[in-house]
């Protein structure tokens, strides 16, 4: 009697093992297709995260490049940028993400209605690039202008109210690309959801003695 039994036990067990392979085959052929499903939905959550501080008061809205154009137009105006702008005295700066030589200017200008007061830095690069070099031929070593505008009370108060922008020497505004994405180089750059998250121009300058972000003793925000 033992034996029959044993044979059932055995043809239960192998039913059973059968059974247990079929559904993980039957599992498996649907393994591709939730990865997919699961991934993507990492992903998105990932790319979510990421983007906090971009989303929170973005840069490069259609506001911003706007304001920029306005600011730009200004500037030349005043003599500040462009063609026919002011000589000013060329020096070394080598301060990174800016040129290794540097002319600064600063004043007070209106724009929009508002009246602020606003740094102009024309960033020059080159291979071995000297003062003497940008002083012989500055339209051929200027790379970029960044400007810092301060815009009426309220705009950013955390940050002393600073709009930024970074300028190609023909007035269009630089463009940069930040997790997949194009952002023009205007407005609150790039300020995060908190101050600990904030990067480019704002985390930068916000170490600057004296509390006005600015980096130079001899300019002075009225």
């Amino acid at each position: 009697m033992k034996a029959p039994i044993a044979g059932k036990v055995t043809s239960i067990r192998l039913n059973y093992q059968v059974h247990s392979v079929a559904m993980s085959t039957s599992e498996l052929s649907r393994m591709p297709a939730l990865l997919t499903q699961t991934l993507s939905g990492v992903i998105f959550v990932a790319l979510m995260v990421s983007c906090t501080s971009l989303i929170h008061r973005p840069a490069g809205t259609a506001d911003d490049i706007e304001y920029a154009r306005q600011l730009w137009s200004v500037l030349v105006q005043e003599h500040r940028v462009g063609r026919v702008a002011k000589v000013l005295k060329p020096f070394i700066g080598a301060a990174r993400p800016h040129g290794w030589v540097l002319e600064v200017d600063s004043g007070m200008v209106e724009v929009a209605g508002h009246r602020g007061f606003v740094v102009v830095k024309k960033n020059y690069e080159g291979s071995h690039i000297s003062v003497a070099d940008v002083e012989k031929d500055r339209a051929k070593y200027l790379v970029s202008i960044s400007v810092m505008f301060k815009r009426e009370a309220g705009y950013d108060p955390e940050d002393k109210d600073w709009f930024w922008a970074q300028y190609q020497p023909d007035g269009k505004l630089v463009v940069m690309r930040k997790m997949g994405m194009k952002v023009a180089m205007a407005g609150r750059l790039m300020k995060g959801s908190t101050p600990d998250k904030n990067r480019g121009c704002i985390y930068c300058h916000s170490s600057a003695g004296g509390g006005d972000y600015i980096f130079y003793p001899d300019i002075t925000v009225p």
